[in-house]
């Protein structure tokens, strides 16, 4: 196996941050028809994500993007608050403490991202 040079490994990280390239068409591939597949209503789809989000201690882009779609969808703050109350006894506080502060990161991506475009 062979280590990328620096320059190489920075041009794939830039090209992955501007949404471009094999792993973003990848995760993009894999979530394909996951909706119709998964036989739930839009809702549930997205609340089962967002559990699962706080499950694996996912990072703040993760939640910026199923955040947005969860929106769309017409889920409300108090729909993600009860599913954060249904699985905190699984997952424990320190998973939701995280998922707090990441959604809050990813919260803050999106406010810089909207900013730029207006600019």
């Amino acid at each position: 196996m062979t280590i990328p040079a620096q320059g190489a490994a920075d041009d794939q990280l830039a090209a992955l941050a501007e949404g471009d390239g094999p792993v973003l068409e990848a995760i993009a591939a894999m979530n394909l028809d996951t909706l119709a597949l998964s036989s739930l209503d839009p809702q549930s789809y997205m609340l089962v994500r967002l559990a699962a989000l706080v499950a694996v201690n996912a990072p703040p882009a993760s939640y910026l993007a199923n955040l947005s779609l969860a929106a769309d969808v017409g889920l409300t703050r108090e729909d993600v608050q009860g599913v954060l109350t249904a699985i905190a006894p699984i997952v424990g506080s320190p998973r939701l403490v995280a998922a707090a502060g990441n959604t809050l990161r990813a919260l803050g991506l999106a406010e810089l991202a909207e900013e730029a475009g207006e600019s």
